[in-house]
């Protein structure tokens, strides 16, 4: 071992251990403060009707009240607590690798920059399925108690409970994969595009490293976003609320081929608004938080 190279690795470690707890924080702020737009999108993607967005946040505060709106909270907090960090510390520690191997300047390419991010978001949301799983179910349950019928989970421990009795351990993993496609895609507009739009927005002179950078970057890969996962979004959504032998899809494959031939091909952004609502909020205030974080905890800039 050289000299001073254990000592370069503790740092490392340190600094990846501040960006996983500053991105768990951020990502637990931006989530409880978007999540009833969250909620809207996963009902509006479940229903079969055409209330649009507004009719269904009157439809749950009306029968459930204002808590009905952070039905699934508790699960989504937890998946984000693994997600999150994985998908972030990953992406950077990837890009800074991938930059080397690009000509060593430090910059990258956008496509690199959106495999990267791809490639980050699967194995982050492979970790993070089955608390995505229980956080679907239980938005979903709070659309059964509007209807009258008793809800399936009292929380999200029974959920977990109930899932791998029901359904094996691997039933915590059902609708993985349409949930890695969408991760893939998500993250490739949200990572990729966020982190190019951003370093564009600074050599551009348009706005130094401030918030004002940040917002326009989050506003662009919010869009980029939502406009590539959305199908995905969709599918993902219907495949993992499917339990027991209440089965409507077998595979992505069918779920798209159904959902076109009742729907037609709008319905696969079915949530679009609601989704690009609260993607825009959610990373405004994840990536301002997160960067205002960094900068207290005395780390470089993402």
């Amino acid at each position: 071992m050289k000299p001073g190279e254990s000592h370069g690795l503790d740092r490392t470690g340190t600094v990846n251990s501040k960006k996983i707890i500053l991105t768990s924080v951020s990502a637990m702020v931006a989530e409880t403060a978007t999540f009833p737009i969250d909620l809207t999108k996963t009902r509006l993607q479940l229903q079969h009707g055409s209330k649009n967005a507004f009719q269904i946040v009157a439809e749950i505060v009306g029968k459930e009240g204002v808590n009905g709106l952070y039905k699934g909270l508790s699960p989504a907090i937890i998946r984000h607590l693994f997600y999150t960090p994985i998908r972030i510390v990953g992406y950077e520690n990837l890009r800074n690798f991938v930059a080397i191997n690009d000509g060593g300047d430090g910059s990258t390419l956008l496509w690199s920059k959106a495999i990267v991010g791809g490639i980050s978001g699967v194995i982050a949301q492979v970790v993070a399925s089955p608390a995505d799983l229980v956080k679907v179910r239980m938005q979903a349950d709070g659309r059964m108690v509007s209807q009258g019928q008793k809800p399936r989970y009292s929380g999200p421990f029974d959920a977990f409970n109930k899932i791998v009795h029901a359904e094996g351990f691997g039933g915590l993993w059902k609708g993985v994969f349409p949930n890695i496609q969408r991760a893939f895609l998500v993250n490739m507009g949200e990572l990729g595009c966020y982190d190019h739009a951003k370093r564009f927005v600074i050599q551009k002179q348009i706005a130094s490293d401030n918030v004002y950078a940040h917002s326009l970057a989050s506003i662009m890969s919010g869009l980029a976003a939502t406009a590539l996962s959305c199908p995905a979004d969709v599918v993902k959504t219907r495949m993992m609320n499917q339990e027991g032998s209440k089965v409507m899809y077998k595979s992505s494959y069918e779920c798209v081929v159904k959902t076109v031939r009742s729907e037609g091909i709008r319905a696969l952004w079915k949530g679009f608004i609601p989704t690009w609502a609260r993607l825009g909020p959610w990373q405004f205030m994840f990536w301002v938080s997160y960067e205002k974080f960094r900068q207290a905890a005395g780390l470089s800039s993402f």
